[in-house]
């Protein structure tokens, strides 16, 4: 009985966390142009960066004005993307009308969107 009482009055010692040590703005933009050389989008490199316990808001730029030039804005990249298949089939089967019909009508989307953007 006497260990019992012992184990109960013994306080708990609980591991320290560590603190991850922030890094310097520099470090942030080299760290983003790293992500960003792998193929992801500004979007997924917060993601990526949120996990590692790096939260972008903390650092004065934000990430599509570090990749500058780099950036390309989500929403076109994906009408172009759908463009691009829309017409490779439409050069695949020439009778299908309806795939001619969307071609023009993305070509708009994307024309747009670009004109949207560039404000």
């Amino acid at each position: 009985m006497m260990s019992e009482e012992k184990q109960k009055t013994e306080k708990k010692v609980t591991p320290k966390v560590v603190a991850k040590k922030k890094l310097t703005q520099e470090e942030f933009e080299k760290k983003v142009l790293e992500l960003a050389q792998k193929g992801l989008t500004s979007e997924k490199i917060g993601e990526e960066l949120r996990k590692q316990k790096i939260h972008p808001k903390e650092y004065k730029k934000k990430i599509s004005q570090i990749l500058g030039d780099k950036y390309i804005i989500p929403d076109i990249k994906n009408v172009e993307a759908k463009l691009k298949g829309i017409i490779a089939h439409a050069e695949k089967n020439h009778g299908d009308k309806r795939s001619i019909r969307e071609k023009d009508r993305i070509s708009a989307q994307l024309r747009r969107t670009k004109k949207y953007f560039n404000k």
